[in-house]
């Protein structure tokens, strides 16, 4: 197998896509996800792949720069991403690639681009410091975030999420068309296309909800327990969202899965949309195209729902690459998370100091798993959370089979998700499993100081609620970034209509008439 050149980047986002509900990659006996499989079937696959915060933001922020967030602040869907810090993008822009955005990417703050010269769509989630928690009232309800939504889940005719990803697609789409059309030494492209899909509210058309028996619909492996034999993080999140004033009817359960179903096949469709024209266009054999997910959504196992906690279904996230160099058909078994695709994309780059700039990030390449390395592996993954619903910073580590979770001033979990995958059986006094704890209990507090932690977060929090408190009164700034096309460029606007036509054609007309 030739070393991957520099090729053109397609990363293909999901949000709240948990590895657990997909289709045969995976193995979800229901799931309908063929475009995903069919990538999966060419290319390789990562079994054991996390994110590095169950939350939106904050894992997204943390996959950009390549750094947990503790080293860059991003504790919760409020807080700003300072612009100062470089990420994976802005080294592509060094190594000469185009970045584009269409979609989703959850930036808080006045940089709506970091790295990206354009945004092909609005954002759809606020930029400003709407969203901020406060940990000083321990653990709260939040209307917001709770599970009566899920009284409405099911058919839909339209919805607010199918609006912004049709938009993504056909941005998306729009820029690969032009991008195919432009002169052949333009420089590589690094295209995120970023949808919000399956994200709840867990509403979805006939189209997709067809597609699954309603009688068929899976409960919950695991079910409910009482609150007060839930560890007290699942706790605090228990009251979070509301659980204990709202406890889910057994049919709110299933419409909700269903629902979700459908939506994980309406986002595999919009993945078939853009791979299928990446071949139309001559361009596959070119790119890179990796899919992933900023993390899971616990869908009522353990009687939990959405994400924020640390079972696998909020953090065990897809992750998929095809491409040119990428060897086909299999499947990497060892522990890998998002923080890893920093270093990863600089490394397909092959930025000239990639080496220098992969030294300060806390994630490892995986390019040479991707050509058929094994060597390379790291076996680590490193999740934190620090976020609404809880009131204690929080780490999670998970390597060899094991998972080990270290809440702030409370008990420590450990789990071995090998014979224990659904996380039931916690094995932390386990005499045959101390020295497995020691080593993970060591693995997350490598350079990690949860008191300092709390201090900057509780900081943190109080600064942006007194802005919050200022922006009240008199004019609010605007951070959102506005997608601006120039329509004197479009149609025959600029030029005459023959050379326009020419200019949009692909392939370019060379002149001569075509031959049949």
């Amino acid at each position: 197998m030739n070393p991957m050149a520099t090729p053109n980047i397609l990363f293909i986002m999901a949000d709240q896509l948990s590895a657990q509900a997909t289709g045969a990659t995976y193995g979800h006996p229901l799931v309908n996800t063929p475009h995903i499989d069919a990538l999966a079937a060419e290319g390789v696959v990562f079994d054991s792949a996390y994110c590095n915060s169950p939350i939106c933001g904050p894992s997204r922020a943390s996959l950009c720069t390549g750094r947990h967030i503790d080293r860059i602040g991003a504790w919760d869907n409020g807080t700003d991403f300072a612009a100062s810090q470089p990420t994976f993008l802005h080294h592509l822009r060094r190594a000469g690639y185009e970045t584009m955005l269409s979609g989703k990417m959850h930036f808080v703050g006045p940089d709506q681009l970091h790295g990206f010269e354009r945004r092909l769509t609005p954002e759809i989630y606020p930029s400003s410091f709407t969203w901020t928690p406060n940990w000083h009232q321990g653990a709260y309800a939040n209307p917001g975030t709770a599970v009566d939504q899920l009284g409405e889940a099911g058919l839909c005719d339209w919805s607010m999420q199918l609006d912004y990803d049709e938009e993504v697609s056909f941005r998306a789409l729009e820029a690969l068309r032009d991008l195919a059309r432009r002169p052949s030494d333009g420089r590589p492209f690094f295209l995120c296309a970023s949808y919000t899909h399956p994200h709840d509210p867990f509403t979805i058309t006939p189209q997709w909800w067809n597609l699954y028996d309603h009688a068929e619909i899976d409960l919950p492996r695991i079910g409910p327990r009482p609150l007060e034999q839930m560890h007290p993080y699942d706790q605090w999140l228990q009251t979070h969202h509301m659980i204990d004033v709202f406890p889910p009817q057994q049919e709110w359960v299933r419409n909700a899965r269903h629902a979700y179903y459908g939506m994980v096949s309406y986002f595999d469709h919009q993945v078939g949309r853009l791979t299928a024209e990446l071949e139309r266009l001559g361009m596959a054999d070119d790119t890179l195209v990796v899919i992933t997910s900023d993390h899971g959504e616990m869908l009522g196992e353990h009687g939990m729902w959405f994400k924020r906690t640390y079972f696998d279904a909020s953090t065990r996230v897809p992750l998929i690459a095809r491409g040119p160099g990428v060897i086909s058909g299999a499947r990497h078994g060892e522990t890998v998370s998002l923080v890893d695709l920093a270093p990863t994309f600089i490394d397909v780059a092959k930025l000239p100091d990639r080496e220098e700039v992969a030294a300060e990030l806390d994630g490892d390449s995986l390019l040479p798993i991707l050509e058929g390395d094994e060597s390379h592996a790291k076996d680590l993954a490193i999740s934190d959370y620090c976020s609404e619903g809880a009131i204690q910073p929080m780490r999670m580590a998970v390597r060899g089979g094991w998972k080990y979770v270290y809440v702030h001033e409370e008990a420590p979990q450990l789990f071995n998700l090998t014979d224990d995958p659904d996380e039931v059986e916690n094995r932390i006094d386990d005499p045959m499993t101390s020295a497995v704890a020691a080593s993970m209990h060591a693995a997350v507090h490598d350079n990690w100081d949860p008191v300092a932690i709390r201090r900057a977060v509780l900081d943190s929090q109080q600064r942006r609620r007194h802005i919050n408190e200022a922006w009240q009164i008199g004019d609010t700034p605007h951070w959102d970034q506005q997608s601006a096309f120039d329509a004197r460029d479009q149609y025959v606007r600029r030029y005459n209509a023959q050379e326009s036509a020419r200019r949009r054609r692909l392939p370019r007309w060379s002149g001569e008439a075509d031959s049949e």
